[in-house]
């Protein structure tokens, strides 16, 4: 579930909520009660390492220019040739 920023009118503190993407937005200060307003914030989401993409989806131009050179016995001839 994601979790959202608010920020009091009244006390002016900021806290967190995890909510549901179908529940209302807070109106009341968890503290004071006073009218709160949802923060736009930055997300928590974030890759780490050398890249999923890199290391597990790309082709290296080498290798599929290979691929197209060798015959069966991986020397550049046909497969069934002389």
């Amino acid at each position: 579930m994601p979790m959202y920023e608010y920020r009091c009118t009244e006390c002016d503190r900021q806290f967190e909520a995890v909510q549901k993407f179908s529940d209302e937005p807070l109106k009341d200060c968890i503290y004071c009660g006073g009218t709160v307003k949802r923060l736009i914030s930055l997300s928590s989401f974030h890759l780490k390492g050398s890249g999923w993409y890199v290391t597990d989806y790309a082709r290296k131009k080498d290798d599929t220019r290979k691929a197209g050179q060798q015959g069966c016995d991986g020397k550049k001839k046909t497969c069934g040739g002389s």
